[in-house]
């Protein structure tokens, strides 16, 4: 039975430099990263206050601190000489209210940041939401948000659109046309456009001219004159 090669996770790795300049920068900022993981939970499960600085092999300064790095170290270093007597007391009271104001600035924080992932969650189902309804009417979205397919949609309906407003046009202007044709036509009052209208009798009566000037020609009544006025009653 052939023996399986232990992977690398049961590998036992040895406690010694790494020699390869990139194995041991990857493996660097993987420890650092866990080192300050688990100073902060030893924060937050004991409530301790802790102060980390770390150099990296380019040289480079990395820290972590509760409450923060530089009040752990004015402890630390107030602490290597004695204080006098009369400033222990406001050194207390210097340290305490610096506390406050941490946990204040901390809680602050706290709620900063769960606005801001209240906002996010609003901003995503609004997206969410504008993107739904543009696959709705999706012909009320931007022309550069819409695609090949869209367009071509989009180019026939405005071609149809166009037709339609043609014809409609056309179909107006034919009645506008129409009517005003009829109403300046004499024949609609019951004119003769070849009579000659003299008044407002002349404008219901016709001109029988024809008739009159018979009469008048076979007429034997001496001294009896023919009038004509227009009007076609008769002899005067």
């Amino acid at each position: 039975m052939v023996k399986k090669k232990p992977s690398m996770g049961r590998q036992k790795i040895p406690i010694a430099k790494i020699p390869k300049k990139n194995h041991l920068q990857v493996t660097f900022s993987k420890r650092r990263s866990g080192l300050f993981k688990k100073a902060s939970e030893l924060c937050t499960l004991c409530g301790v206050e802790i102060a980390i600085l770390v150099f990296s092999p380019a040289e480079k300064v990395f820290s972590f601190g509760h409450p923060d790095v530089e009040s752990i170290l004015d402890r630390y270093l107030t602490r290597n000489h004695l204080p006098a007597p009369d400033q222990s007391g406001a050194q207390q009271l210097v340290d305490a209210h610096r506390n406050a104001n941490v946990r204040d600035l901390n809680a602050r924080l706290t709620q900063v940041l769960n606005q801001l992932e209240a906002e996010k969650k609003l901003g995503e189902s609004l997206h969410q939401m504008r993107k739904a309804s543009q696959k709705q009417f999706w012909w009320e979205a931007p022309i550069n948000e819409l695609g090949l397919h869209e367009l071509e949609q989009l180019k026939v309906s405005m071609e149809e659109l166009k037709k339609n407003v043609a014809k409609q046009t056309n179909k107006i202007s034919s009645i506008a046309g129409a009517s005003s044709t009829l109403y300046s036509s004499p024949a609609l009052y019951g004119v003769n456009q070849y009579d000659h209208i003299g008044g407002s009798a002349g404008f219901f009566e016709s001109k029988p001219t024809g008739f009159v000037n018979n009469i008048a020609s076979t007429s034997t009544m001496p001294n009896h004159h023919v009038y004509n006025l227009g009007y076609g009653h008769g002899l005067f």
